[in-house]
């Protein structure tokens, strides 16, 4: 098992598995994913909800508390005939270190109710699909028991009627949106949303470099192949870490203060930078 407790927080690879296939756990944590994502809503048909839902319940009493706690389940959204169940459920093992993603978040009374219902413990990604999402990012990140956003974008371009051309221009401002209302929340950085083709690496790789260009800490994941190329996308490169290392040697061999190293000026933002990404580096 590669996924730990210690990578959920700062997930960078969150890789989807349907609540109907639960004898993948295995596979799906051997995939270097640093959290699965068990899902109730998209991946499940209606006429077979209830009982994914009691499965996942027998399921997740066999975990070991390491794999409780990179797993998070994607629950139906508010409102669906299945939502009020699922949260039912989830209310024990929230204590535990499961974490819960919210569909279609985009009112913050109804969030809120929810991070009552699963207890004060609870850890919960609000997924923005829509224009309400949206605009209503800025409160949905305050809220205290949500611990990430994360983005929907192609449901949010259903919602909008938006074609994205590559190199999806037109979701910017989105992206950017959910970037910012986490910063100012103090939220870890985002997730972006998936690449449906997941035999093109390629494809994944641009993707997955624009997203942390944009600011994105994570990208959602559909398939295990795609989890190694998040992973590189959104970790530190061994030249970015040489760099750290010779930052924080000169730091520590100065004793302090601004200094210029490489023609670059190394002042505290600089030095935080450095510091970050060796952290990033250790997970």
């Amino acid at each position: 098992m590669q996924a730990s407790q210690s990578t959920m927080p700062g997930a960078r690879s969150l890789l989807f598995l349907p609540a109907t296939k639960l004898e993948r756990f295995p596979k799906a944590l051997n995939s270097g994913a640093d959290c699965i994502i068990i899902d109730l809503e998209d991946a499940v048909a209606e006429g077979s909800k209830d009982n994914a839902r009691t499965l996942l319940a027998q399921f997740l009493s066999e975990l070991a508390p390491a794999q409780q706690a990179c797993t998070m389940v994607r629950v139906n959204a508010v409102g669906t005939s299945w939502h009020n169940a699922d949260i039912e459920m989830l209310r024990g093992w929230t204590d535990l270190g499961v974490a819960v993603m919210l569909p279609k978040s985009e009112d913050v009374g109804a969030l809120h109710n929810v991070a009552e219902k699963l207890g004060p413990l609870a850890r919960i990604v609000a997924l923005i699909e829509s224009l309400a999402g949206l605009d209503a990012a800025d409160a949905l990140a305050k809220e205290p028991q949500v611990s990430r956003l994360a983005f929907g974008h192609l449901d949010f371009q259903l919602d909008l009627g938006i074609h994205a051309s590559p190199g999806e221009p037109e979701l910017a401002l989105a992206r950017s949106t959910l970037v910012a209302a986490s910063h100012r929340a103090g939220l870890r950085a985002p997730i972006d949303g998936v690449t449906v083709e997941t035999g093109n690496i390629e494809q994944l790789a641009i993707d997955a470099r624009r997203a942390r260009a944009f600011g994105f800490g994570g990208k959602l994941c559909i398939h295990p192949r795609q989890v190694a190329s998040v992973n590189d996308a959104f970790g530190a490169t061994p030249a970015e870490q040489k760099w750290a290392q010779r930052v924080l040697a000169e730091v520590a061999k100065r004793g302090g203060g601004v200094f210029s190293l490489d023609g670059r000026m190394v002042d505290l933002p600089v030095i935080r930078e450095a510091e970050a990404i060796l952290a990033n580096a250790k997970k």
